[in-house]
Protein backbone atom coordinates (compact mmCIF):
# COMPACT_ATOMS: atom_id res chain seq x y z
CA UNK A 1 0.00 0.00 0.00
CA UNK A 2 1.45 3.49 -1.07
CA UNK A 3 1.99 6.14 1.46
CA UNK A 4 -0.84 8.90 1.71
CA UNK A 5 -0.31 12.46 0.57
CA UNK A 6 -1.55 15.73 2.06
CA UNK A 7 -2.40 18.59 0.36
CA UNK A 8 -1.07 21.81 2.53
CA UNK A 9 -2.71 25.08 0.73
CA UNK A 10 -1.03 27.95 3.01
CA UNK A 11 -1.49 31.90 2.55
CA UNK A 12 1.97 31.54 -0.26
CA UNK A 13 0.70 28.75 -2.08
CA UNK A 14 0.65 24.51 -2.24
CA UNK A 15 2.82 22.00 -0.33
CA UNK A 16 2.52 18.30 -0.84
CA UNK A 17 3.36 15.96 1.75
CA UNK A 18 4.02 12.20 1.57
CA UNK A 19 3.34 10.79 5.25
CA UNK A 20 5.70 8.04 6.08
CA UNK A 21 2.77 5.78 6.92
CA UNK A 22 5.20 2.29 6.29
CA UNK A 23 8.15 3.57 8.99
CA UNK A 24 6.18 5.90 11.43
CA UNK A 25 2.67 5.04 12.09
CA UNK A 26 1.60 6.47 15.21
CA UNK A 27 2.71 9.33 14.12
CA UNK A 28 1.34 9.97 10.34
CA UNK A 29 -1.95 8.67 12.21
CA UNK A 30 -1.67 11.45 14.63
CA UNK A 31 -1.09 14.24 11.82
CA UNK A 32 -3.98 12.21 9.46
CA UNK A 33 -6.45 12.59 12.05
CA UNK A 34 -6.08 15.99 12.46
CA UNK A 35 -6.13 16.63 9.41
CA UNK A 36 -9.24 15.08 8.70
CA UNK A 37 -10.73 16.73 11.50
CA UNK A 38 -9.65 19.80 9.98
CA UNK A 39 -7.84 20.90 13.05
CA UNK A 40 -5.11 22.65 10.81
CA UNK A 41 -7.46 24.67 8.72
CA UNK A 42 -6.65 28.37 9.35
CA UNK A 43 -3.63 27.94 11.98
CA UNK A 44 -0.57 30.06 11.28
CA UNK A 45 3.02 29.38 11.42
CA UNK A 46 4.40 30.54 14.55
CA UNK A 47 8.39 29.80 14.06
CA UNK A 48 10.46 30.56 11.28
CA UNK A 49 14.10 30.00 11.80
CA UNK A 50 16.01 31.04 8.19
CA UNK A 51 17.97 27.90 7.17
CA UNK A 52 16.29 25.82 10.18
CA UNK A 53 12.41 25.30 10.23
CA UNK A 54 9.00 26.93 9.20
CA UNK A 55 6.80 25.62 12.47
CA UNK A 56 3.01 25.49 12.86
CA UNK A 57 0.24 23.59 14.17
CA UNK A 58 -0.36 24.99 17.53
CA UNK A 59 -4.09 26.30 17.75
CA UNK A 60 -2.73 29.05 20.63
CA UNK A 61 -0.40 30.24 17.77
CA UNK A 62 2.70 30.77 20.18
CA UNK A 63 3.98 27.52 20.48
CA UNK A 64 2.53 26.20 23.78
CA UNK A 65 -0.53 24.63 22.39
CA UNK A 66 -1.88 21.44 21.41
CA UNK A 67 -4.68 19.81 20.16
CA UNK A 68 -7.60 18.92 22.79
CA UNK A 69 -9.38 15.69 22.73
CA UNK A 70 -12.76 16.92 22.27
CA UNK A 71 -14.77 13.71 23.71
CA UNK A 72 -11.80 13.95 26.60
CA UNK A 73 -11.23 17.50 27.15
CA UNK A 74 -7.22 16.55 27.42
CA UNK A 75 -4.62 17.19 25.11
CA UNK A 76 -3.65 14.63 23.23
CA UNK A 77 0.41 13.34 23.23
CA UNK A 78 2.09 10.94 21.32
CA UNK A 79 5.29 8.66 21.48
CA UNK A 80 8.48 9.38 20.88
CA UNK A 81 8.43 7.44 17.33
CA UNK A 82 12.14 7.71 15.84
CA UNK A 83 13.51 5.26 13.37
CA UNK A 84 17.57 5.29 12.39
CA UNK A 85 16.22 5.60 8.65
CA UNK A 86 14.38 8.30 9.24
CA UNK A 87 16.81 11.55 9.31
CA UNK A 88 16.59 15.76 8.52
CA UNK A 89 19.27 15.49 6.19
CA UNK A 90 17.63 18.04 3.77
CA UNK A 91 15.47 20.60 3.48
CA UNK A 92 11.72 19.23 3.39
CA UNK A 93 11.48 16.96 6.10
CA UNK A 94 8.13 16.57 7.89
CA UNK A 95 8.42 16.12 12.04
CA UNK A 96 6.59 16.58 15.01
CA UNK A 97 7.68 19.63 17.43
CA UNK A 98 7.59 18.95 21.07
CA UNK A 99 8.80 20.30 24.70
CA UNK A 100 11.62 18.63 26.59
CA UNK A 101 9.28 15.60 27.16
CA UNK A 102 10.23 12.87 24.64
CA UNK A 103 6.87 11.84 24.36
CA UNK A 104 4.70 15.27 24.50
CA UNK A 105 3.98 15.55 20.15
CA UNK A 106 0.13 16.93 19.63
CA UNK A 107 -0.33 18.76 16.93
CA UNK A 108 3.06 20.92 16.45
CA UNK A 109 4.91 20.27 13.54
CA UNK A 110 7.83 21.66 11.19
CA UNK A 111 9.16 21.10 7.94
CA UNK A 112 13.61 21.84 7.45
CA UNK A 113 14.84 24.50 5.35
CA UNK A 114 17.83 22.54 5.63
CA UNK A 115 20.05 19.80 6.76
CA UNK A 116 19.29 19.49 10.73
CA UNK A 117 21.26 15.88 11.66
CA UNK A 118 21.59 17.58 14.92
CA UNK A 119 17.77 16.26 15.30
CA UNK A 120 18.00 12.53 14.37
CA UNK A 121 16.60 10.18 16.75
CA UNK A 122 15.48 12.85 19.17
CA UNK A 123 12.23 14.53 17.03
CA UNK A 124 9.91 11.91 15.00
CA UNK A 125 10.13 12.97 11.57
CA UNK A 126 6.96 10.77 9.39
CA UNK A 127 6.74 12.66 6.25
CA UNK A 128 8.64 14.68 3.62
CA UNK A 129 7.63 17.36 0.93
CA UNK A 130 7.04 16.11 -2.51
CA UNK A 131 6.06 19.17 -4.11
CA UNK A 132 5.84 22.99 -2.97
CA UNK A 133 8.95 22.95 -1.27
CA UNK A 134 9.48 26.84 -3.01
CA UNK A 135 6.09 27.42 -1.34
CA UNK A 136 7.39 26.37 1.94
CA UNK A 137 11.05 28.65 1.73
CA UNK A 138 8.96 31.06 1.49
CA UNK A 139 7.01 31.05 4.42
CA UNK A 140 7.02 32.93 7.49
CA UNK A 141 5.77 33.58 11.17
CA UNK A 142 2.19 34.60 10.56
CA UNK A 143 1.62 32.89 7.56
CA UNK A 144 -1.22 30.61 7.44
CA UNK A 145 -2.66 27.20 6.33
CA UNK A 146 -5.97 27.67 4.58
CA UNK A 147 -6.73 24.14 4.48
CA UNK A 148 -5.32 21.11 4.55
CA UNK A 149 -6.49 18.09 2.98
CA UNK A 150 -5.73 14.03 3.11
CA UNK A 151 -5.33 13.10 -0.33
CA UNK A 152 -4.68 8.93 -1.45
Amino acid sequence: MANRTVLIETSKGSVTVELYQDEAPVTAANFADLVGRGFYDGLTFHRHEPGFVIQGGDPKGNGTGGFTDPETGTERTIPLEVKPALKHGEAGALAMARSQNPNSASSQFYITLGPAPFLDMNYAVFGRVTAGMDVVEQLRAGDRVVSATLGD
